[in-house]
């Protein structure tokens, strides 16, 4: 996970190929309800000054001492203003089946997340292989509302995930993962 880029520009070809990759993912009923916005210059500080009201309102009602707030919010202004581009990804129900009961609806909102996931993990590995830095976001699902709004998006839009992409300053910080043995269970019979 890379959280750190140059200031090299990340032409709008690779780009265009990282979406192309994204839209390969798996979706339910081959409805793609992944929607994607592209962000570069202004956009980027809009949206990260409007995520960071909303985490700053947020913590100090969690009752965070203010100098740990303002710290929080620097570096999430921080990640997403200093990559060159980021993509907004989102989902759209607007194409997938609705049902007379809640259970069902709510297994077709759970797939339209997952698809939304899987384009996400394309755009991360196109990304690697492109030789771009990465990291993934989860901050939207905070704030969907002031992103649609700082943003402009259609209203069906549900912000998911902010991608931020460029060139990495550096190797990125290596993330513990649990051991396979830990996650899994073999069933045989």
């Amino acid at each position: 996970m890379i959280r750190r880029y140059t200031d090299r520009p990340v032409p709008r070809e690779m780009v265009v190929t990282l979406l192309e990759a994204a839209t390969r993912a798996p979706s339910p009923h081959n409805r793609q309800p992944w929607r994607f916005a592209v962000l570069a210059g202004a956009a980027r500080v809009r949206l990260a000054t409007a995520m960071g009201e909303r985490l700053r309102e947020d913590l100090a009602r969690d009752g965070v001492a203010p100098e740990l707030i303002a710290r929080d919010v620097s570096r999430s202004h921080q990640r997403i203003t200093s990559a060159p581009v980021c993509i907004l990804a989102c989902m759209t129900l607007r194409d997938m089946d609705a049902y007379p009961d809640d259970r069902r609806n709510a297994a077709e909102r759970w797939m339209a997340g997952q698809a939304v996931a899987a384009a996400l993990q394309n755009i991360l590995l196109a990304a690697t292989d492109l030789g771009l830095g990465a990291c993934w976001m989860c901050a939207p699902l905070f704030c969907p509302q002031a992103v649609v709004q700082t943003l402009g998006l259609p209203g069906d839009w549900e912000p998911q995930a902010l991608i931020t992409l460029g060139y990495p300053a550096d190797a990125g910080k290596p993330r513990d993962r649990h051991p396979v043995e830990e996650v899994t269970i073999w069933l045989d019979n």
